[in-house]
C-alpha cells in the first residue's frame, strides 16, 4: 500500500529509468477524484492496456469513451515512438471492476489467478495506475521495438518507486469481470530477442529483469540470431597432468584471424550469457593401456567459485598415444563461466600433448 505519486516523484521516477516522456497540459490536476468523491490511492499496483484504436490521445484525456466512461481513461498513454505521455495525476477510468481474487493476487505479489467475480469486486480506480499503449490488439498491429522498451521502463519505474516486486504489474485481461482481453498483440522486439506474441507472464519477467539492476540499466541489443563468434582455442606447449586431481584445462592461444577476446591464459573458453556448441579434441602420451583420463564441463561464478559439474566423459589408454574427441554444448547463464578439466585416474603423471577447442558462440 501507498501513496500516488506526487507529479514531482513521476518525473523523478521515470527519468531515473530512462523514459522519455512528455506532460499534457494540466496532466497534474487532471483526474475524477472530485467528481466521483472517491480519492485515487492507496495503490497497489499498475494496470496495462491496449488502446483497441489508433491515435488515443484524445480520447484517453479530453473525451473519454462515453458519457458513462469520461476521461481521463489513463495516468498516462503510451504511443508507437516509445515517448509516454503523462496523461493525469488523479483518479482515471481505466480498470473498472476488478475482481477481487485477482486484486488480491496483485497486492499480495503472488501469481495471478483467473478473476473470478464470485469472490467480490474491487474498484481498480481507486487502487490501481493505468497505462494505454496505442496498439490495435489484434495480432496484426506491432508494439514497436521503442514503445515495448519504454513499457518495460514505465512499469519498473513505477515498482521501483514503490518499492514492489514485477508481480505488481498485471494486465486488465487478469483483473476484468467483463472479459477484457486487453493487452494482446505482437512485440516488433526488445533487447536480443526478435519478434514475439506479447504476454503480461513476459512483461513481468522484463521488468523483473530490470528491477534486478539499477535504474539507469539498458539492456543488450544483440539479437541472438546473429552470426556467432567463432572460438579456436589450443596449447602452445604440453604439460604434465598429475594423478587424482580435478584440474582446469589452461588455453594458452586462441588461433583465429581475428582474435574476439575470448579467453587466453585462462581455464575459462566461454562466458554467459551464451549458447555454444562444438568439440574438444585430446591427445595424451604416457597415459597407460586400459587407464582412464575423465573430461568434463564446469560452470564457475565470476568470483570462482563452482557451481556446476557436467557429465563425464573418458578417455581409455592405448598404446602408442591416446586420443578423443569431446562433444561441448550448453546453454550458459549470465554471470556463469565454462571451463573442461580433467582427472587423471592413473597413477603416473599423464603429458596432456595436445587440446584444440573449436565452438560456435551465440551471446544471449
Amino acid at each position: 500500500m501507498s501513496a500516488p505519486m506526487a507529479p514531482a516523484e513521476w518525473r523523478a521516477a521515470l527519468t531515473a529509468e530512462g523514459v522519455r516522456y512528455t506532460e499534457l497540459e494540466g496532466w497534474t490536476t487532471r483526474g475524477r477524484d472530485a467528481a466521483t468523491g472517491k480519492k485515487f490511492g492507496p495503490v497497489y499496483g499498475s494496470l496495462n492496456h491496449h488502446t483497441a484504436g489508433t491515435n488515443s490521445l484524445h480520447a484517453i484525456a479530453y473525451s473519454g469513451q462515453s458519457s458513462a466512461v469520461p476521461a481521463p481513461l489513463a495516468h498516462t498513454y503510451l504511443p508507437k515512438n516509445g515517448v509516454l505521455v503523462l496523461v493525469a495525476a488523479g483518479r482515471a477510468n481505466h480498470a473498472g471492476l476488478a475482481a477481487k481474487n485477482s486484486f488480491d493476487a496483485i497486492v499480495a505479489e503472488r501469481p495471478i489467478p483467473k478473476p473470478d467475480k464470485s469472490t467480490g469486486t474491487v474498484d481498480g480506480n481507486d487502487a490501481l495506475y493505468g497505462v494505454e499503449v496505442e496498439n490495435l490488439g489484434n495480432g496484426v498491429d506491432l508494439y514497436t521495438r521503442a514503445q515495448y522498451d519504454t513499457w518495460v521502463r514505465y512499469n519498473a519505474a513505477l515498482c521501483r518507486h514503490h518499492g514492489w516486486s514485477g508481480g505488481s504489474v498485471a494486465g486488465h485481461l487478469e483483473t476484468s469481470v467483463e472479459g477484457k482481453p486487453d493487452p494482446a498483440g505482437i512485440v516488433e522486439g526488445y533487447g536480443r530477442r526478435g519478434r514475439f506474441t506479447f504476454t503480461m507472464a513476459q512483461l513481468r519477467a522484463d521488468v523483473a529483469e530490470r528491477l534486478a539492476h539499477p535504474a539507469s540499466w539498458s539492456p543488450s541489443t544483440q539479437e541472438t540470431d546473429t552470426v556467432p563468434d567463432y572460438v579456436n582455442l589450443g596449447l602452445v606447449h604440453s604439460y604434465q597432468l598429475a594423478p587424482g586431481l580435478w584440474d582446469d584445462i589452461e588455453f594458452t592461444t586462441e588461433w583465429t584471424d581475428e582474435p574476439d577476446g575470448h579467453a587466453t591464459n585462462s581455464p575459462t573458453f566461454v562466458k554467459g550469457a551464451a549458447r555454444f556448441t562444438g568439440s574438444l579434441s585430446l591427445r595424451f602420451e604416457g597415459l597407460p593401456k586400459g587407464e582412464v583420463v575423465q573430461v568434463r564441463m564446469s560452470e564457475y561464478d565470476d568470483a570462482g567459485a563452482l557451481k556446476a559439474d557436467h557429465p563425464i566423459h573418458e578417455v581409455i589408454g592405448t598404446a602408442g598415444g591416446s586420443y578423443a574427441i569431446v562433444p561441448l554444448t550448453k546453454r550458459l547463464a549470465a554471470g556463469r563461466n565454462m571451463r573442461v578439466r580433467l582427472l587423471n585416474q592413473s597413477d603416473d603423471q599423464v603429458e596432456v600433448a595436445s587440446a584444440v577447442l573449436t565452438a560456435l558462440v551465440w551471446e544471449g
